[in-house]
């Protein structure tokens, strides 16, 4: 049995509301998930596992017609899904009353329900949110038949406050496959047992990395997964990096420093940038330009004003300057109070520049 396993889409979601390429990133998130839908007919799997979230709100009835029609697509593949705490189902749910075409399976019960596919010997269990959290332990000691089929698990949490599970209690269950979904980093919990989709499409500056999907293939006979790989199908990535300075750099310089590390890594990729090490007190930089040229979603100015605290002191050992240093100074300074010293310092030479 083979089968692709996503989660946590968020259709209508838009990223970095922000930010200019807001929209685009909106429509990055459809477009990936037809990439996930065109996966699955070309590597001619048997089911399509969404594990919650694959909107991002209560859908319009706009919204789960665009859905249907993708899953319309792929009529040899059982679609089979649940919902997760952001499209949990609710009492004036538009999913309540609509009709998904033929290869649709949604499992909205609120407690544990499954559906046996005869053709794939494969039994899916799984329930949908309709509260925003869930902070009981629900799937850990759920009794698996021994029957000669196939069993997948779909779930939806991984924390304190939505479905919090034991890891080792999965790991020792009878289920050939648990399909998790909430935490939209991607990863593997249980070796060929247990894994986090993540989602197909970072969604914020934190979710860094390769985001898409798992493929997976289940041997009939054992009932044991053979392979789990991850399929890469994000359009952008979140690149964190770090720029290192000097007392010598200047804005012009830094810039281009930035620029190349975008050209080199994909202008399509969304930036957050640190800049690290210690510069001229006088340099102050301006990298506005750069945020208008590029994804750039956050520039962290990390440097320090490279001071001679020594020659300071000596050279103003009974003014306010001198009195400054001496109070503030100290082995082991937290990042706060090298910045109370650092524009403390800056403002009182700037007061004695003024006055001579």
């Amino acid at each position: 049995m083979k089968f692709i396993h996503t989660a946590d889409v968020h259709w209508g979601m838009e990223p970095d509301s922000d930010k200019p390429w807001s929209r685009e990133r909106a429509q990055a998130i459809k477009d990936t998930f037809t990439q996930v839908i065109t996966r699955a007919r070309d590597l001619e799997v048997d089911f399509l596992f969404i594990s919650g979230d694959l909107f991002h709100r209560q859908p319009l009835q706009r919204d789960l017609k665009e859905i249907n029609y993708l899953f319309s697509t792929i009529p040899a593949v059982h679609v089979v899904m649940i919902a997760g705490n952001h499209d949990r189902i609710r009492s004036n749910s538009a999913v309540l009353s609509f009709s998904w075409c033929p290869n649709v399976t949604f499992l909205m019960n609120e407690e544990m329900d499954h559906v046996y596919f005869s053709d794939c010997n494969t039994d899916v269990h799984g329930f949908s949110y309709h509260t925003a959290e869930i902070r009981e332990n629900r799937i850990d000691h759920v009794e698996v038949p021994f029957d000669g089929r196939i069993h997948v698990l779909l779930a939806h949490g991984g924390d304190a406050t939505h479905l919090p599970f034991d890891k080792n209690a999965l790991a020792v269950s009878g289920f050939s496959y648990i399909a998790l979904g909430h935490i939209h980093k991607p990863g593997i919990l249980v070796e060929n047992k247990a894994a986090f989709a993540g989602s197909p499409e970072p969604l914020d500056k934190t979710e860094t990395g390769i985001h898409g999907a798992y493929y997976g293939e289940i041997n009939p006979v054992s009932q044991k997964v053979e392979v789990l790989k991850y399929l890469p199908l994000c359009r952008s990535q979140y690149i964190p990096l770090a720029v290192n300075i000097t007392a010598s750099t200047t804005n012009v310089e830094l810039e281009d420093k930035i620029s190349q590390e975008i050209e080199k890594r994909g202008r399509q990729n969304i930036y957050r940038f640190r800049i690290r090490g210690m510069r001229d007190p006088e340099t102050e930089f301006d990298l506005e330009n750069l945020t208008s040229k590029f994804r750039i979603v956050e520039i962290l100015d990390e440097s320090e004003p490279q001071y001679d605290f020594s020659a300071l002191f000596a050279e103003h050992p009974s003014d306010m300057i001198g009195f400054y240093i001496r109070a503030l100074q100290k082995p082991d300074m937290s990042p706060v109070e090298k910045k109370a010293l650092y524009y403390g310092i800056h403002a009182l030479l700037q007061t004695t520049d003024e006055r001579s």
